[in-house]
């Protein structure tokens, strides 16, 4: 099972696009119902560099909640991406301008 852009989970989010919440709520139990049976005893964390908090999702994303200085490494490449995108809106000007 892919947990980054899971299909199953992009069609969740499509129905809720469409207002048709109780669909996406369906949808969305079925990814959460298959990622239960997956990683019921597998390591699902993608962090490069495991910590004491690799794969307990709760306490981690918690403990970056708490101190706001940056989010979890799991995280970071699907906002580098968001990111990427705005960037976009300026011709990436400001990625230039960091280089």
């Amino acid at each position: 099972m892919i947990i980054d852009g899971n299909e199953i989970e992009k069609r969740a989010m499509k129905e809720f696009h469409k207002g048709n919440r109780k669909e996406g709520l369906r949808i969305q139990e079925e990814f959460a119902a298959a990622f239960r049976t997956e990683y019921a005893e597998k390591d699902h964390c993608t962090c490069r560099k495991a910590c004491r908090y690799h794969g307990n999702c709760k306490e981690c994303v918690a403990i970056h909640r708490a101190h706001q200085e940056h989010v979890p490494n799991c995280m970071r490449p699907m906002i580098n991406k968001k990111i990427e995108i705005l960037s976009e809106l300026t011709e990436h000007s400001y990625a230039e301008n960091l280089r």
